[in-house]
């Protein structure tokens, strides 16, 4: 499997390595994330005819993780991950194998062809996971290893720093560019990041320095733009910026309640064009105050979304090309250094 993400994704490419091993795997199985992005991913396991789901197993960059102890008996095994709301648009491959149930939170589905409400269906890829020995040691424990990568083909200790890169430039860090090679730039960011969170410089290495990254892109933004959540409901946001090719919309981010998200831009953009709308737990929009209409925020410009995730950039028929036609307001960030769109009922 391998698909293109959007410009919130960079150029990765989301891909599931498939390496040799044919037949029942009969060891633990791990994934390993070599993406630059906060993964969770669900594993799918075919066995007689049947197929099981479960999921999520979070990842951070450079992480792997054993999903699977002992005998695995799958006649087939199957792969799906997804990157943290946080990023924005990661649109799904469109490539797969086969469309299987998945659900929120925490997971495991039975009979995983035949998706239940809220189950939804989600594209999965069929691997054939790779053989090595525990701590490469031979005669060490087998263990089964399936890998998410991107197509600059980082290795787990290049992946954990271009994850690192991404993450501070989202938080508005000068780290650029994402590319998992470690110099004097990126050493800066990383101590000035440090120093603002109150952190020794050892916690660099600490297993929770991708939530503190987090946490910071989900503050308001000291300089840059940022959404911030005063709803009690999460609400999915679109952004629009003024590019060579016109204006390239994007989305969707979900900010949950309370909380603030610094969408990834490129460089000092002047203006931008901001979307937002209310959602429930099943994820339909929410009516406001007079139950006549959507709680969203937006404003006169008129650009094209959809229900999924996407980047579109032909605007000028929505309605004809099958898209929805939405208004977004234009905001104008050359007045002050820091920007926020509060959405608030």
């Amino acid at each position: 499997m391998r698909s293109k993400g959007a410009t919130a994704m960079g150029a990765a490419a989301l891909a599931l390595s498939a390496l040799a091993a044919a037949g029942p795997a009969r060891a633990d199985l791990k994934i390993c994330n070599r993406l630059s992005f906060v993964v969770e991913a669900a594993l799918g396991l075919e066995e007689k005819g049947a197929t099981a789901t479960r999921g999520w197993f979070r990842l951070d960059p450079g992480q792997c993780r054993v999903v699977l102890q002992g005998t695995v008996e799958a006649e087939q095994i199957f792969l799906h991950g997804r990157a943290l709301p946080v990023y924005g648009p990661s649109p799904e491959p469109q490539s797969g194998h086969a469309d299987l149930c998945i659900a929120d939170g925490d997971f495991v589905i039975a009979a995983a062809r035949a998706c239940r409400p809220p189950q939804r269906f989600a594209r999965f890829t069929a691997v054939k996971p790779s053989e090595t020995q525990e701590g490469g040691v031979a005669g060490g424990a087998a263990v089964l290893v399936a890998a998410l990568a991107e197509e600059a083909e980082y290795s787990e200790e290049q992946a954990r720093l271009a994850g690192i890169q991404r993450l501070l430039v989202m938080a508005g860090y000068d780290a650029n560019p994402v590319d998992g090679v470690a110099g004097p730039k990126t050493e800066a960011a990383i101590a000035q990041f440090l120093k603002d969170r109150g952190l020794a410089p050892q916690a660099k290495d600490a297993p929770d320095l991708f939530d503190k990254l987090i946490e910071t892109v989900q503050q308001p933004a000291a300089t840059g733009f940022s959404w911030c959540n005063d709803t009690r409901w999460a609400v999915l946001a679109a952004i629009g910026t003024d590019e060579k090719r016109g204006i390239v919309a994007r989305g969707w981010y979900r900010i949950e309640p309370g909380k603030c998200l610094r969408p990834d831009l490129e460089g000092r953009p002047r203006r931008l064009y901001s979307f937002g709308e209310a959602v429930d737990r099943d994820g339909q929009p929410v009516r406001g105050g007079s139950g006549t209409g959507r709680l969203s925020w937006g404003g006169d410009t008129t650009l094209c979304t959809r229900e999924a995730r996407f980047e579109l950039s032909d605007h000028k028929d929505c309605v004809g090309a099958g898209l929805d036609a939405t208004g977004f307001a234009t905001i104008d960030l050359t007045a002050q250094p820091a920007t926020t769109v509060r959405f608030r009922e």
